[in-house]
């Protein structure tokens, strides 16, 4: 019976007999390899050659006992191989280093690092699981994965990493393997784990191919009990052996064989796959035609150590095939039974020669014939690398998956419209998905204590994400909805629009009985911080969504489904390396931007970079005030961006009109105000004033006429009250006559000319612009960016007048007035000209965050087009970012500053002639390069408590940072 039983075995796997025609550990120098393993085999007892056979595991957090146990073990048992488990690198690499120093024959070091070191380790990279890397289109990614792992391990003295779990998982209830798999497609675990397997190859690391024959399709945990595959020869070789059947032809270095129960491969009753001749000699060895190195799973396992007595489950495991036993329960023991089978003939020469030369063949391979110690200097900075940052990002971004769009409401377009609202579902954190959708709209977070109140409120918005977050700490961990959480899920969307996002694996929506009232369904897969953020950058459209199901979920969605978005341009989130500038290098700005902090050049500074549409340096230094108990300056705090406004707001405005042919450069200001036609002014053009070379007067210090003989704001012109008159607010408790505004106006026509002809920086142009803008479009200028630009920019941390909108903890104060308005400056613009406006100037009063002054600058620099809308012609960009008098000794554009045409100037002489951009009173700069696709942003409040002297300016601060910016450039 059992011979018909192996003949028909035979028959139905007889297709891809001798798959493997190489063998996977032999190395170039195949000549040289097989000389030293013939010599070192030759120079072994009995007792080494078996101790050979043996891997065992060590713990680098468990102390001197357990270590010198482990050591002890290598000493005197003469074990061929160490698979570490938990514990930190660098005890491990001291550790190891120890172990093969007292190693006759180098130890063979194995982890489980499936999805990095991070799997054993803490203080090392954890890299996507293998169901988020089962989700990406490009194969190369994966193998790149693979590679970086590889990298890894070899840093820390690893040769074997027992991956790729290529276990197909059409089992969503599968409790041991789930995330650990690639998926439910054998197509594409196959292409995944060969890439993989190859990419850690490249690295110079040994593979490992499990759980054979195939783990996938269990609701049973091997660690616990033994499970049962319950399937045909049919199945199991179409399903569960089908990626083995590639792997082995493409050199995969070892198998590790699975406890598992399966009849249709072995016909005795419960006897582990791991400890059957017939699946390890005949199905393996023979029939699949498997050289590299075999390994038993853990022999600790119940599967497994249920089955018999420790020692004899290890010879039953040596005598079934495996060529290394790991975990053995009693070492000792094993060794014992493996000698007296050996001196008993059962075991002969041959069979311990072919192992033990397989394991020598396997060392030489990874070097072990020129052993060198691990190194522990920068062990940790080499095990978590910026390149891997950049990895772990790309493969998010091309992992997440959009299952189902209706309506095309993703990604989010059109945010003057959008009144979105963020509710947490699960148990895990989600700050990180918040705070990166709060980078693109207002999202407000929803929360309260039953579900009619959150229903309640959410009645004040349009759109809603549910975010739903478990943890990521392990690919183990509980991953489905409460019953809870699916009424509210059910509740909400069938009363909003809701996009659904969900950081777990994908099969928790198998949970979700009905999907019809969900517009929008992502799968992000893993609730790490990095995921939560390309998520988020998913949703906004700043990176285009391009995964695919790599398992079932129901509902009508399959392996395999995806919907790809493109991307929306918005600023996206990355680290350096990725955009080719050194983390490193740029690390040297903090050093500039805390010195200005020290010195007290300004009580805070926010900074930002970007580049190729990348924001890939954010931080805050100092607080608000020099007082110890101020607020430290944070992302979502707003400055008085001073003369910034005028790039942020009157130019952009213009720049409409110009493209609609409203104006021109050449238009006259007795054309656009009929008042200036009997001024001395009625012939300059808005090109020559917005350059700075129309004569205009630099400043006219209008409050000056608006305060009494004791310097103090005059009665006649304010009023600590509002009524009648007096309704401009200047400040707290301070009005001004609106009809003060009609003779700034009249002051400025009726101003003389500069006597010459030549540049000469000035506001007055901006004062001008506001009338015309204001009159044309019968709107006030901070209506008018706001609906024209920032609403549908996502800039919402920019506005005129913030004290209106945001709390005081969110707005840093300015100045402390001892020369006007005599108080605190804050939410009030600092410059008195645009506070005697209402706090509405063309010239200053914008209020913004470094974040909102990018997304402008970006726009600038994707030629007037940002979030899927084009806000101009990249023509018309061109022609007011040009130098029209350069031949002059004017470095100007129109409205924007441009690079010094001598030594001195704006930048710091390093940027492209392209570039653009401005600076402000208070501190601040802006500035873009469109040839190094390079945005900078410095905000700061120099002018607190007191503008006097500019040492912000004096020491070259902004301009120092932007030098660090361009040495950082590495490609």
């Amino acid at each position: 019976m059992r011979l018909l039983f192996f003949a028909v075995l035979f028959i139905a796997l007889k297709p891809v007999l001798f798959a493997q025609t190489t063998d996977p550990l032999l190395t170039p120098d195949a000549n040289e390899q097989l000389k030293w393993v013939d010599s070192i085999y030759a120079s072994m007892t009995l007792d080494e050659k078996i101790g050979q056979l043996f891997m065992v595991q060590a713990f680098s957090n468990k102390g001197l006992r357990h270590e010198n146990i482990i050591s002890q073990m290598v000493t005197n048992n003469h074990i061929g191989g160490i698979i570490f488990s938990k514990g930190d690198p660098v005890n491990q690499a001291r550790f190891n280093n120890e172990l093969q120093d007292v190693a006759k024959v180098p130890l063979l070091v194995g982890m489980d690092a499936e999805w990095g070191l991070s799997m054993r380790l803490d203080s090392t990279y954890a890299f996507p699981w293998n169901m988020t890397l089962g989700a990406i289109k490009d194969n190369q990614l994966v193998a790149k994965a693979g590679y970086h792992i590889g990298e890894h391990c070899k840093r820390l003295g690893v040769h074997f990493n027992f991956a790729p779990d290529i276990d197909i998982n059409t089992n969503p209830k599968n409790p041991i393997i789930g995330n650990r798999s690639f998926g439910e497609d054998r197509e594409n675990v196959t292409e995944k784990a060969a890439v993989f397997m190859q990419g850690m190859h490249d690295a110079g690391i040994l593979s490992s191919a499990k759980h054979f024959p195939g783990h996938g399709d269990t609701d049973t945990d091997s660690h616990k009990a033994l499970p049962t595959i319950d399937f045909d020869l049919k199945r199991i070789d179409s399903i569960e052996m089908y990626p083995y059947k590639r792997l082995i032809k493409e050199g995969v270095s070892s198998v590790m064989v699975a406890h598992l129960n399966v009849p249709a491969l072995e016909p005795e009753n419960g006897l582990p796959t791991s400890l059957s001749k017939h699946v390890i000699t005949d199905i393996l060895k023979d029939q699949l035609g498997f050289k590299g190195l075999i390994f038993t799973d853990a022999l600790n396992m119940k599967g497994v150590a249920d089955f018999d007595s420790p020692g004899a489950i290890d010879l039953a495991a040596f005598q079934a095939g495996n060529d290394i036993l790991l975990i053995s329960e009693d070492v000792p023991k094993a060794i014992d039974k493996i000698r007296e089978a050996y001196n008993a003939g059962d075991i002969t020469e041959e069979r311990l020669a072919h192992s033990v030369k397989k394991i020598l063949k396997a060392k030489y391979k990874v070097e072990l014939n020129k052993y060198i110690p691990v190194d522990l200097d920068n062990l940790i900075s080499d095990l978590n690398r910026p390149e891997d940052d950049v990895l772990y990002e790309k493969l998010m971004e091309n992992a997440i998956t959009v299952v189902k769009n209706k309506g095309d409401v993703l990604p989010i377009r059109n945010l003057e419209t959008k009144k979105i609202a963020y509710v947490k579902l699960g148990d895990d954190d989600g700050t990180d998905f918040l705070k990166g959708l709060q980078k693109y709209g207002k999202v407000h977070e929803v929360i309260g204590d039953n579900l009619d109140e959150v229903i309640e409120k959410l009645k004040a918005y349009n759109t809603v994400i549910i975010g739903f977050h478990r943890s990521n700490d392990t690919p183990w961990k509980s991953f489905e909805f409460s019953d809870k959480e699916l009424v509210w899920l059910y509740e909400i969307a069938r009363t909003n629009t809701v996009i659904l996002d969900v950081f777990v694996r994908p099969y928790a929506l198998l949970d979700v009985k009905t999907l019809e009232n969900v517009e929008s369904l992502v799968v992000s897969y893993q609730n790490s911080p990095k995921a939560q953020d390309a998520s988020a950058q998913v949703i906004f459209g700043a990176v285009q969504a391009q995964g695919n199901l790599p398992v079932s979920i129901g509902n009508g969605f399959v392996v395999g489904n995806g919907i790809t978005l493109s991307s929306l341009s918005r600023l996206g989130y990355t680290t350096p390396e990725r955009v080719g500038m050194s983390s490193e290098k740029l690390h040297k700005i903090d050093a500039v931007a805390q010195r200005a902090v020290d010195e007290k050049m300004t009580p805070g500074i926010q900074l930002l970079v970007a580049r190729k549409g990348k924001v890939i340096y954010n931080k805050n230094f100092g607080k608000h005030t020099y007082d110890t108990d101020s607020e430290p300056v944070k992302f979502n705090d707003i400055y008085d961006v001073a003369s910034l406004t005028k790039i942020l707001a009157t130019l952009p405005l213009l720049m409409e009109l110009e493209e609609k042919g409203i104006v021109s450069l050449d238009t006259k200001l007795s054309k656009i105000l009929p008042e200036y036609t009997n001024s001395n002014k009625k012939d300059i053009t808005l090109k020559q004033m917005l350059s700075h070379y129309a004569r205009l007067s630099p400043w006219i210090p209008f409050y000056f006429a608006t305060l009494d003989s004791n310097k103090l704001p005059d009665p006649k012109y304010y009023r600590k009250e509002y009524g009648g008159k007096f309704t401009v607010k200047v400040a707290n408790e301070l009005y001004m006559r609106a009809d003060y505004q009609d003779s700034m106006q009249k002051i400025i026509r009726e101003s003389d000319l500069l006597k010459t002809l030549r540049y000469r920086y000035s506001d007055l142009p901006y004062y001008i612009l506001k009338k015309y803008l204001e009159k044309y479009y019968e709107k006030g200028l901070d209506e008018l960016v706001q609906d024209h630009f920032y609403q549908s920019l996502g800039a919402n941390h920019t506005t005129y007048n913030p004290n209106t909108k945001f709390s005081d903890i969110n707005i840093v104060p300015s100045e402390m007035d001892d020369y006007y308005r005599y108080q605190k400056v804050q939410g009030y613009v600092h410059d008195m000209g645009a506070a005697m406006q209402g706090g509405v100037g063309g010239h200053a009063g914008i209020f913004s965050n470094a974040n909102d002054v990018a997304k402008i600058m970006q726009t600038y620099l994707q030629k007037g087009f940002y979030g899927g809308k084009r806000y101009f012609k990249s023509v018309t960009l061109d022609k007011f970012n040009t130098c029209f008098y350069c031949d002059k000794d004017n470095r100007r554009g129109i409205g924007f500053d441009k690079p010094q045409l001598g030594e001195s100037g704006p930048t710091c002489g390093c940027v492209s002639m392209t570039s653009f951009g401005h600076s402000g009173f208070t501190g601040t700069y802006a500035w873009a390069d469109p040839e190094e696709e390079i945005v900078y942003v410095f905000l700061a409040n120099r002018t607190y408590p007191n503008a006097g002297a500019n040492t912000l300016l004096k020491e070259n601060i902004r301009t120092d940072i932007q030098a660090l910016i361009y040495e950082a450039i590495i490609d």
